[in-house]
């Protein structure tokens, strides 16, 4: 793969009303997809649980976004136990083979990127602009993170001791577990998942409980891009059951959290 220079990714003009009907075609477009019913996914095996919750047009309460199996305790546990046996294997995957699903899943989320917009304008009420803004701000997440993978990973510079031979080797910590806001329901969401999967980390995904549908969007488009299973694990469910059972658990080694001090507390 031919890796170009780091760029930010340019926001659609929605002044041009060909963009405008792009935007608005794949709205009704997802709007036939509404209404439904997705599983959890551990070890890229999808589970269902014994309780569903569902996602609504926050304009719209009639309008069912999706429905979400919940998570729970016992599944929480599963998802980091799983996520740790897979960071054996990961962990030792080249960085520039890290780096190269970064880049795959930028490339597809171009592609679908008028879709996603959809998503986030129907299940949080962004307009036009803030949406793309949001989806161009996850582009630019993948990619520069696989950039500076590739730098990191690159011969780092270190002062000459005589007599000695050092080097400066970066190391992936374990499981991580990913707990994004809604506001920005798929830039930090992607950024946070991102950023430690190709640092050699493993996640487990609790998306925002507002917006589940935007952290399913970001698993389909990793699994499209060859990322191996267990290597990303998508578990939506209650903070106060779920969330604490994660950030709790004796093999999560860190914890990317975006949000209030109310819910981080």
């Amino acid at each position: 793969m031919r890796i170009k220079p780091f760029q930010n990714e340019p926001l659609i003009d929605f002044i041009n009303p060909k963009n405008i009907s792009k935007q608005i075609q794949a709205l009704k477009a997802v709007r036939e997809q509404l209404g439904k019913t997705y599983e959890l996914i551990i070890n890229g095996k999808k589970i269902k649980s014994g309780q569903i919750f569902n996602s609504y047009n926050p304009s719209n309460k009639n309008e069912v976004i999706a429905a979400f199996y919940k998570g729970t305790k016992e599944l929480a546990d599963v998802a980091v136990e799983s996520a740790y046996k897979t960071f054996q294997m990961w962990r030792y995957t080249s960085p520039s083979e890290r780096a190269n699903y970064l880049f795959k899943a930028a490339t597809i989320a171009r592609r679908r990127r008028f879709e996603i917009n959809a998503y986030m304008i129907l299940e949080i009420g962004k307009n036009f602009a803030e949406a793309d803004a949001d989806t161009a701000e996850a582009i630019d997440f993948l990619d520069f993170y696989a950039h500076e993978m590739l730098r990191y990973a690159a011969k780092q510079p270190l002062t000459p001791v005589p007599g000695e031979k050092n080097e400066l080797v970066y190391l992936p910590l374990g499981v991580g577990v990913a707990v994004p806001p809604w506001n920005f329901p798929f830039a930090i969401l992607v950024g946070m998942s991102s950023a430690a999967i190709v640092a050699g980390n493993t996640v487990v995904l609790k998306p925002s409980s507002d917006t589940p549908m935007m952290g399913r969007i970001f698993y389909e488009i990793m699994e499209e891009a060859g990322l191996p299973k267990g290597v990303l694990n998508f578990l939506p469910g209650s903070g106060s059951e779920v969330g604490d059972t994660l950030v709790g658990h004796p093999k999560t080694r860190f914890i990317s959290f975006t949000g209030s001090m109310e819910v981080g507390i």
